[in-house]
């Protein structure tokens, strides 16, 4: 009798309990799910379908909130990302590359492009830290502090075109952050 793999049963209509590893790309994730078999092989499954992923939909949401972003933004003359930076600095300025970088999740190679943007766009000066030479401050210019002003309308805009109340986008928001935070745990 060939031994039936983990996570396997001979009776296709009872579920299986499931407890191992997920690898991917070298990682392993803690699975610990009940399977519930697929009615057959050659059925449509519905975990591959594109519509019941939550990459997907995180995804084209982006994608959807990138493009009624951008009209509102070319009126401030920002970028999306661009955009980001000027929220974190607004809310902490006078932070150095690296921690402006980890706030916004992104590496020094696609953070340093944007800086030098905002710095010939007149918003922002990258000086040399006086106590470490190594560290880059990054400091809003009053153009920069103004435009804050200017920006004051667009999450406003934004609320309206979700469709959603404030409650709703503060839970929606929180979900999303602890999500991303249990991902990166696993990455």
């Amino acid at each position: 009798m060939v031994p039936e793999p983990a996570g396997t049963s001979r009776h296709p209509d009872r579920p299986v309990r499931f407890q191992g590893h997920c690898p991917i790309q070298s990682h392993a994730i803690e699975l610990g799910a009940t399977l519930v078999p697929m009615p057959s092989a050659t059925a449509m499954d519905p975990l591959l379908q594109l519509d019941n992923q939550l990459c997907f939909a995180v995804y084209s949401t982006s994608l959807a909130m990138t493009r009624l972003y951008k009209p509102l933004l070319d009126q401030l003359g920002l970028t999306y990302p661009q955009y980001l930076v000027m929220l974190a600095l607004w809310e902490r300025d006078g932070v150095t590359v690296s921690e402006l970088g980890e706030r916004l999740s992104l590496d020094s190679g696609t953070l340093t492009p944007l800086l030098k943007r905002l710095e010939a766009g007149g918003q922002l000066t990258r000086l040399r830290d006086a106590a470490d030479e190594r560290r880059v401050r990054i400091t809003l210019t009053s153009t920069g502090r103004r435009l804050r002003l200017r920006a004051v309308d667009v999450p406003a805009c934004m609320l309206t075109a979700s469709e959603c109340s404030i409650d709703e986008l503060v839970a929606l928001t929180r979900q999303l952050q602890t999500l991303r935070d249990r991902l990166r745990a696993a990455a």
